[in-house]
């Protein structure tokens, strides 16, 4: 898996507007109605990123929870991250 251009990371953050890129990674925060509501989505995400074998940075704050996306291996952002955001869009509005 090849490392997305600059030109190509922001085609593909149109996608995912929610989205915005950060030092080499793509960053969403996500807000929940409770804390229990926050683990379901982390679960289904954690669920989803070990099926791609593709793993992201998880910062769980009561109902906030924040997701981290590179792919370490390509030393930045792939469509394998992109890929991984648009799940984790689905699970939270479910």
């Amino acid at each position: 898996m090849s490392k997305l251009s600059e030109a190509e990371v922001k085609a593909s953050l149109a996608d995912v507007p929610d989205w915005s890129e950060l030092d080499g990674e793509i960053q969403r925060t996500f807000q929940f109605s409770d804390f229990n509501e926050a683990m379901r989505f982390v679960n289904r995400v954690a669920e989803r990123a070990e099926s791609l074998q593709h793993h992201p940075d998880i910062l769980i704050r009561y109902n906030k929870v924040t997701l981290t996306l590179s792919t370490h291996d390509a030393g930045g952002i792939t469509s394998k991250d992109f890929d991984l955001a648009r799940h984790a869009d689905q699970f939270a509005s479910v």
